[in-house]
C-alpha cells in the first residue's frame, strides 16, 4: 500500500495562532515551530527514508452483521473496544497514524450494531470500556451521543467511555452545547477525554477554557503526547509541557515515540534519545512526579512502554522489542487478529516485534543520502534463543 497524498489542513484558529506566534517570536522560534512542524507540510516528507509504514497495527474485529462489514471497530486489549465513528479531522497532524486509513463515517444503524456487539454474551465478562476515536469524533457529536445512549441501553457491562479528540486545541469554538451534551445524562458511564498537547504553547486561553467546560461536567482529561524532533525533544520543553498540563488539571499518560510512517523520518528521534529523556524527566526534580508520563513506542503489536530490558536486539536501524502481550490472549480477545510479519512469539508465548528506530541527532542522513536511499525491511527470522524453544 503506497502513501496517499496527505493534504495540509489547518483550522482558522490554528492559522491565526501561527500568525500571532510568527509576529511575536519569529518563524525560527521554538514557539512558532512547535505548531508549524505539527501541521505544515515539510519538504522532508517527500524524501525517501526507511520509514515505510502506511498504517499502525491492524486490529479490526471483523464485525459483519447481516453480511456487511462495519469498518472502524478494533480490539487489541482485554478491556477496551476501539470505535471510530468517523475518520475526518478538523486539522491534519503530519505524523498522524490514521493518515492512510480508508475514510468512513458510520451511520446510526452501524453504531447501533456496534453497541449491541459490546453487550453480547462473549464480551460481557471482559469488555468494560470503549475508546471512541477517529479521526476526530467531536466533529460528529450527535453520532457520538447516539452511540453512547445505545451502549447504555444494550451494553450495561460498559462502564467507562473514553473520547479521543484534539478539537479543544485545534478549534476550541467547537466545544459547544452539542459537544457538551455527550457528557450529560448518562450516569452509568464514567467519562474520560483523551487529548494530545505536544508543547506548552498550545495551551492558549481559548484552549484552556474549552477543556475546563468539559471537566466541569465531571470528565477526566488526560494527555497522550508524541515526541517530535524540533517540537519537544529536550528536557526543558518537556518539563514545561507537563507542568502546564498539570496546572490545568490535565493528567499525563503516554509520551509516544513517533511512529515510523512514510515521510516522517525528520520528526523521529532515536529510541536511545527517548529513553534518556524519560530518565531525565522522571529523575531531574524539574517537575512533579505527579505529572510524569510513560514513554512508549506504538508498534505493530500495540503499545510497549520503554522500560529497561525491553530492547532485546538491534539490526541496523531496527530494534527487537519485548512485549508482555500473549498471543493466546490476543486471539481470545480478537480471533481475527493475525501475527504481523515484524513480530514473533517467544518461548513463553509473549510477542516480540521489530520496530524501526529513529535517527540519532548526530547521525541524521544528508538530503542527498535520503533521496538516494531505498527503504529496508527488518529481519524477522527468529533469534537463536527462540530456535531452542521446545
Amino acid at each position: 500500500m503506497s502513501k496517499r497524498p496527505f493534504r495540509e489542513l489547518l483550522t482558522p484558529f490554528l492559522q491565526d495562532q501561527l500568525k500571532l506566534l510568527e509576529y511575536r517570536f519569529g518563524p525560527a522560534s521554538g514557539e512558532y515551530q512547535a505548531i508549524a512542524r505539527q501541521y505544515l507540510k515539510a519538504p522532508d516528507e517527500d524524501l525517501i527514508t526507511e520509514e515505510s509504514n502506511t498504517r499502525h497495527y491492524e486490529a479490526d474485529v471483523g464485525l459483519t452483521p447481516r453480511g456487511r462489514r462495519i469498518p472502524g471497530v478494533e480490539r487489541l486489549y482485554r478491556r477496551t473496544l476501539v470505535i471510530e465513528p468517523t475518520l475526518a479531522c478538523a486539522a491534519h497532524c503530519r505524523y498522524c497514524i490514521r493518515a492512510n486509513y480508508p475514510r468512513h463515517n458510520l451511520s446510526e444503524e452501524q453504531l447501533l450494531e456496534v453497541a449491541r456487539f459490546c453487550g453480547e454474551a462473549q464480551n460481557r465478562d471482559d469488555l468494560n470500556e470503549v475508546l471512541i476515536t477517529g479521526g476526530d469524533v467531536l466533529l460528529v457529536p450527535r453520532r457520538v451521543d447516539f452511540l453512547l445512549r445505545a451502549i447504555v441501553e444494550h451494553a450495561p457491562n460498559i462502564r467507562i467511555a473514553r473520547i479521543a479528540t484534539r478539537i479543544p486545541v485545534q478549534d476550541p469554538g467547537r466545544v459547544n452545547d452539542e459537544v457538551l451534551a455527550i457528557f450529560k445524562g448518562k450516569p452509568s458511564l464514567r467519562f474520560e477525554l483523551a487529548t494530545q498537547i505536544n508543547h506548552r504553547i498550545e495551551l492558549f486561553p481559548e484552549v484552556v477554557a474549552a477543556y475546563r467546560r468539559i471537566m466541569e461536567l465531571g470528565a477526566t482529561v488526560y494527555a497522550q503526547n508524541v515526541l517530535l524532533r524540533g517540537v519537544n525533544d529536550d528536557l526543558a520543553t518537556l518539563a514545561e509541557l507537563y507542568d502546564g498540563l498539570r496546572a490545568e488539571g490535565i493528567e499525563s499518560h503516554y509520551l509516544f515515540h513517533c511512529v515510523p510512517l512514510q515521510g516522517m523520518g525528520h520528526l523521529r528521534i532515536s529510541l536511545d534519545e527517548a529513553i534518556e529523556l524519560a530518565k531525565e524527566l522522571t529523575s531531574c526534580g524539574l517537575t512533579s512526579g505527579r505529572s510524569k508520563p510513560m514513554v512508549a513506542a506504538m508498534t505493530d503489536v500495540g503499545k510497549i512502554v520503554l522500560y529497561e530490558g525491553v530492547i532485546l536486539s538491534r539490526d541496523q536501524r531496527h530494534v527487537l522489542l519485548q512485549s508482555r502481550y500473549r498471543l493466546a490472549d490476543r486471539l481470545r480477545w480478537n480471533p481475527d487478529w493475525t501475527l504481523p510479519r515484524t513480530a514473533e512469539v517467544d518461548c513463553d508465548g509473549y510477542l516480540r516485534v521489530w520496530y524501526l528506530d529513529g535517527h540519532h541527532r548526530s547521525a541524521e542522513p544528508s538530503e542527498d543520502e535520503a533521496r538516494s536511499k531505498k527503504p529496508t525491511t527488518p529481519r524477522t527470522e527468529s533469534l537463536p534463543m527462540l530456535q531452542r524453544c521446545g
